[in-house]
């Protein structure tokens, strides 16, 4: 099964805790992943952030259920039951009954665990605030894709060289004259050299479609054919569009030519990786806790 919702934790951590004898944060996890039958791979599941779910979710399940006083932790790391939690757990413990013990003790609600949209009901606030990102990310991906097809062609041309530069290839001094003229390229938009005396280089094509059209291998033919005229090695095909089936197999049957292609939805992820028409409005850290130094008994 999936790892569970942090507040189907509290039944678990409370019954384990029950013997009254003090418990490590990894002796609890486990009877918590023992009690729920997960997998191995269920055990080792990570949320976007690269934090482990179960450590995530049974974390949080810990934390609100000390925050409501029905756990203490006497010394780092270590957990046992209170009474209020003996009587919890012979009446049976829910989120909303949490939440009414935290008010009680003064405890501060976050908006995030009172949102009852079953999406939420299910995620740590780690995994919201992971989510949430994603949602920022795919709705700047839109937006830049809208903006880059607004853009005439030679001004794309010019953005692919340089996010190149961005990329860390070759150095804008001696890339001034990266893109070829606006006709007689043969095909090639832009030559990126990657070093002083131009011994390696990156040819470039940049296609401003549809975002929901679609580049099939004969565009893919003529490029390989105007690198090879060039004696190229290296291309990059960077379009606005989307490749198709044909289009991807025909770049990885040229073994003598790497040819690199790179759809619209990738080109604006390489923009907001490099920082490339896009700006940081905000920055939060998110800190955690140091489990190597509260454990170092485990």
């Amino acid at each position: 099964m999936a790892v569970p919702k942090y507040d189907d934790f509290f039944i678990s951590i409370l019954t384990f805790l029950s013997d009254g004898l003090e418990h490590h944060t990894k002796e609890i996890r486990d009877y918590c992943a023992d009690s729920f039958e997960l997998s191995e791979e269920d055990r080792k599941a990570i949320i976007p952030s690269g934090a482990n779910m179960l450590a995530d979710r049974v974390s949080w399940s810990r934390f609100h259920l000390k925050s409501a006083g029905l756990i203490e932790s006497p010394r780092r790391g270590v957990y046992h039951i209170t009474q209020s939690g003996r009587e919890a757990l012979e009446q049976g413990v829910t989120l909303e009954y949490i939440q009414e013990l935290q008010i009680k003790n003064g405890e501060t609600i976050s908006d995030s665990l009172q949102d009852e949209s079953p999406a939420r009901e299910t995620q740590s606030p780690q995994e919201m605030i992971d989510y949430a990102m994603e949602q920022l990310k795919s709705e700047l991906v839109d937006a830049l894709l809208t903006e880059v097809i607004r853009m005439d062609e030679y001004d794309f041309e010019q953005l692919v060289v340089d996010l190149l530069l961005k990329m860390g290839y070759g150095k804008p001094e001696e890339n001034k004259n990266a893109l070829t003229k606006k006709s007689g390229d043969g095909g090639i938009d832009g030559i990126v050299r990657a070093d002083r005396f131009g011994f390696d280089a990156v040819y470039t094509q940049a296609k401003k479609w549809k975002g929901d059209s679609h580049v099939h291998s004969p565009e893919i033919q003529k490029f390989l054919g105007a690198m090879v005229a060039q004696g190229a090695t290296k291309g990059l095909f960077i379009t606005t569009a989307q490749f198709s089936k044909g289009a991807l197999d025909f770049s990885r049957k040229n073994p003598g030519h790497k040819i690199v292609l790179v759809d619209g939805k990738q080109l604006a992820e390489l923009m907001i990786e490099y920082g490339l028409g896009v700006t940081t409005i905000k920055t939060y850290g998110i800190k955690r806790i140091d489990s190597d130094y509260f454990n170092k008994d485990e």
